[in-house]
């Protein structure tokens, strides 16, 4: 496969199907063991938050294995999924090209992607980096 092929290439072909989420609470413990069991570099917090003012919020972000063990650096692992989340979530149309995808990546810095479907917009998956390199590799 050649560079034009990411451009020919659609997310749907290369996408994990399915996401793994979990709810804002969820320890870093269970955060990585969700990730080792699912063998995953991601997952998606989502549902409601009650903050230190005992306020509810929705959440809704992504917590990727650097996150975590980001975390893990600063010795916060008492901390919550919900509060470690990065909340910019970026997402690209499953019928989008794998091109596409990675420009999305570079322009934002980050290594995995949502992926949405055209019609509900509802999330169906992940595409990765590496998932955008194996377009390359073949």
């Amino acid at each position: 496969m050649t560079a034009s092929t990411a451009s020919t290439t659609s997310v749907s072909e290369v996408m994990h199907r399915g996401v793994i989420n979990v709810p804002p609470q969820t320890s870093l413990h269970e955060l990585g063991a969700q990730m080792v069991s699912n063998r995953v570099h991601c997952v998606v917090v989502d549902g409601l938050a009650r903050g230190q003012d005992r306020q509810e919020r929705l959440v809704w972000g992504i917590v990727s294995d650097l996150d975590l063990i980001t975390a893990i650096a600063a010795e916060q692992t008492q901390v919550s999924a919900g509060e470690i989340a990065s909340t910019e979530i970026i997402t690209v149309q499953s019928t989008e090209s794998v091109e596409q995808a990675a420009r999305l990546m570079a322009e934002h810095k980050c290594t995995h992607l949502v992926v949405v479907s055209p019609k509900e917009d509802l999330p169906v998956g992940v595409v990765s980096s590496l998932d955008v390199a194996g377009t390359l590799a073949g």
